[in-house]
């Protein structure tokens, strides 16, 4: 148990039988009442986003949770297939546990939160940024590079992702898994 004192970024809570991970917090102090302490919920174990508020003091009810290295191998009928980097014991992930699944390729370090009360898997994230191969783009139109126009590509996870113009088929781009934008060329 906790209180709200303890509150933080990141922190993941169960709130109603559910769990939820701590977007944005934050307190409200007035003269005459209480503070209240608000926060911004993303769901963890479901697609809810809510926003809470207690009174200073209260008590939360915090869930221990684990970050484990983990590399992807495959997709099949059961979901996602990961094995761990320590034990090489594979488990399999629903596909809405994934952030990113459309950017996963084979053999790529991924990390997988596990909830230590019942070690199973919470959620799975990519890191932020990654690179990829470019197999499939438009050539771009010469001379067209004084404004920042963007070209769809296909990378070899199968995935779309908008570049600029000078990105050629071939080449290796680093793109964000987070918002799926291209960030740079890679030499």
């Amino acid at each position: 148990m906790a209180s709200t004192a303890d509150i933080s970024r990141g922190m993941i809570i169960k709130l109603d039988g559910s769990l939820y991970t701590v977007v944005e917090f934050g307190e409200n102090k007035t003269a005459r009442a209480a503070a209240k302490v608000w926060a911004k919920l993303k769901g963890v174990d479901n697609a809810r986003s809510i926003e809470k508020t207690w009174n200073s003091g209260d008590t939360l009810y915090p869930v221990r949770v684990e970050r484990k290295a983990y590399q992807y191998l495959y997709k099949d009928d059961t979901g996602y297939n990961f094995m761990d980097n320590e034990t090489f014991e594979q488990i399999a992930v629903q596909e809405a546990l994934v952030d990113a699944p459309q950017f996963l390729k084979e053999g790529a370090e991924v990390s997988v939160l596990v909830n230590t009360e019942t070690d199973l898997p919470m959620s799975v994230e990519l890191p932020d940024k990654i690179v990829v191969l470019v197999t499939y783009s438009e050539p771009g139109v010469k001379g067209d590079t004084a404004t920042r126009t963007l070209k769809p590509a296909t990378i070899e996870t199968g995935a779309t992702v908008n570049v600029p113009l000078f990105v050629n088929e071939g080449e290796l781009i680093r793109i964000n898994t987070k918002t799926g934008e291209y960030v740079e060329r890679v030499k």
